[in-house]
């Protein structure tokens, strides 16, 4: 039996929690600042845990974990 394979895009937007949670960044974050407002752009930098929606798609992606 072959190894699987980790879907490398995937690897380096998401990483997993000790429990098995998936961690992603938020999105608009990354140009456009001057006219979000300070608490907008704090609540931005946090990580996001992701939903269960994707979460079985993205375990998919990352066999390894």
């Amino acid at each position: 039996m072959p190894k699987m394979k980790t879907n490398k895009s995937a690897a380096k937007r998401f990483k997993l929690t000790k429990r098995g949670k998936i961690k992603r960044h938020k999105a608009f974050s990354s140009h456009l600042k001057t006219h979000k407002s300070a608490k907008r752009r704090r609540n931005l930098r946090t990580a996001a845990i992701l939903g269960p929606e994707d979460a079985a798609r993205v375990k998919q992606m990352l066999p390894y974990g």
